[in-house]
């Protein structure tokens, strides 16, 4: 086959679209790629063309230059395509299947993958437990913001659609399952949401977004997000959640009790992670500002699920300690109101099935929530500048121009 175009990290604040080697089953030196992984071969995955991958703001910590990514990095972790080539080894996925990707990588084999815990496979990084396509530290796997893409442990890991003409009909709904539906609907869940629970969520971005639409599916009572973005709160108030605007308050607790009447929340999900500001009119970067509201705004007894990210490195933090992803965290106000935390990747495969089921019954409406728009692969650059400017919007790209506008 000829080349292949994708997504390239080109250094703080500029990514490219360039052609890059068609992939094939077998993981070849690279940017970002672990020299022990380098010729692993992969005849139990298979080759993806790519019908949508999406921008996630995990890929904007990078392009702004807040990780250790190495230039020429491949970008793209939320992958959707269609089979195109099968591994030897592969038994139960066939040329022709549409089909989700998990972002994060797992063999199936290893005492983790076993238990259900995808989200930090043993095999797949030799630096770590835990792996994704097209992410700094995570093993070099290739990312998938491509035309077309190589997917190890197929039969494992692949998320199958029944029926092809349905799934295109709902693809922008479907796109989000391999990573910001089940990484929301996870901060909900390990968030202890349940009928009638009043949830604080923070951060109006699309994990936001999507945390506050998994919620509601959960059956919250109240859904309040906050964020210091308008247009994203406006984004937020279009699906039934209240909101509050941290750029023009101080005290979290003082705007949630003029809401409920009582100034806690049953639980709390962290959509923000390790580059959050501070609240106010001259609200400045505070990395542990979050998590730290959050506790003071969780009744006693209750979860905080986080699936924000944090990194143990960042270049560009304020301070040494930040850099290396050490917080000044208040763990004594958690302890003392008997808090529990669920932190890291989401397990994309304990939820992706049902959540599919969701969407093709028309119970869930991720595309609407996230405000699903879709560009081509040579918009990519443009698409992130405006995603860091603070859009309202999820986008989706379309590599081959398969989706219908």
């Amino acid at each position: 086959m000829g080349g292949n175009r994708a997504v390239v990290y080109k250094g703080p604040s500029r990514v490219a679209v360039e052609t890059i080697d068609y992939p094939e089953l077998v993981l070849k030196d690279g940017p970002g790629v672990n020299p022990l992984n380098v010729g692993r071969k992969c005849e139990h995955g298979v080759i993806l063309k790519v019908v949508s991958t999406n921008i996630c703001g995990s890929d904007q910590h990078m392009v702004r230059g807040r990780t250790t990514a190495p230039e020429g990095l491949v970008l793209g972790h939320e992958i959707t395509g269609e089979v195109i080539e099968v591994g030897r080894d592969v038994e139960f996925i066939h040329k022709g299947d549409l089909v989700s990707v998990p972002f994060n990588i797992a063999c199936g084999r290893c005492d983790n993958c076993k238990r259900g815990d995808t989200h930090i496979c043993l095999h797949v990084n030799p630096d770590r437990p835990g792996s994704a396509y097209g992410y700094v530290d995570m093993g070099g796997w290739v990312g998938g913001q491509a035309e077309y893409v190589m997917v190890p442990y197929a039969d494992f890991q692949l998320l199958k659609f029944p029926d092809k003409d349905q799934a295109m009909e709902k693809i922008l709904d479907l796109t989000m399952l391999s990573d910001i539906f089940p990484t929301g609907f996870h901060g909900a869940v390990t968030a202890g949401v349940t009928i009638g629970s009043t949830v604080y969520v923070a951060g109006a971005g699309p994990v936001g977004l999507a945390a506050a639409h998994s919620a509601q599916l959960l059956g919250a009572s109240v859904v309040i997000v906050g964020d210091l973005n308008e247009q994203r709160l406006a984004q937020a108030r279009s699906f039934g959640c209240e909101t509050v605007n941290l750029s023009e308050h101080d005290d979290l607790g003082e705007q949630i009790e003029q809401i409920l009447g009582v100034p806690e929340v049953d639980c709390a999900i962290d959509c923000v992670g390790f580059e959050a500001h501070g609240h106010g009119h001259q609200h400045e970067e505070a990395p542990a500002t979050v998590l730290n509201t959050m506790m003071q705004v969780t009744r006693a007894g209750g979860r905080l699920g986080i699936p924000g990210l944090y990194v143990t490195g960042d270049p560009g933090a304020k301070d040494e300690d930040a850099k290396v992803g050490s917080l000044k965290i208040r763990i004594g106000l958690g302890w003392a109101k008997a808090h529990s935390f669920t932190t890291g990747q989401t397990p994309v495969m304990r939820y992706h099935r049902q959540l599919m089921n969701a969407i093709l019954s028309g119970r869930a409406s991720i595309a609407k929530a996230v405000n699903a728009t879709v560009i081509s692969l040579d918009q990519a650059p443009s698409g992130y500048q405006e995603f860091n400017d603070g859009v309202a919007r999820k986008f989706v790209l379309d590599p081959h121009g398969l989706i219908s506008h």
